[in-house]
């Protein structure tokens, strides 16, 4: 087994996924209280 050397890893991608995934949960988010507020503005 190979010696692990914490900080060797490159994670260049798993960053930019992450980063993408944070940005469309952020997206999502915002869509669905946006749709919540409408609904709650229309029925009103």
């Amino acid at each position: 087994m190979a010696d692990h050397k914490h900080g060797e890893m490159d994670i260049s991608v798993q960053e930019k996924t992450f980063a993408g995934f944070m940005s469309m949960s952020a997206k999502a988010a915002m869509v669905i209280v946006a749709v919540l507020i409408f609904m709650a503005l229309v029925n009103a």
